[in-house]
């Protein structure tokens, strides 16, 4: 579980080091504590995962915004 730090990892480093944690965790060969260190690292890059993707359907509904084609609920700035 050593290596780049989640914070710095691109959506799909931390997907991949995201299903090596379930892979390990499905294995159920791993002592308790250590159990539940990779679900607190699967948990971050679970979270990690999700900012990023966030992140990218922002930069989407603002670029469509911008092409006059926004399909989102939110009314823009200045309305």
């Amino acid at each position: 579980m050593t290596g780049k730090p989640i914070a710095e990892m691109t959506f799909e480093e931390a997907m991949g080091a995201l299903e090596a944690v379930v892979t390990q965790l499905e294995r159920g060969d791993v002592a308790l504590e250590q159990s539940i260190a990779f679900y607190e690292r699967g948990a971050a890059l679970k979270a990690h995962c999700a900012d990023k993707l966030k992140a990218a359907e922002e930069k989407v509904e603002l670029i469509r915004a911008q092409e006059g084609r926004a399909v989102g609920t939110t009314p823009a700035e200045g309305m």
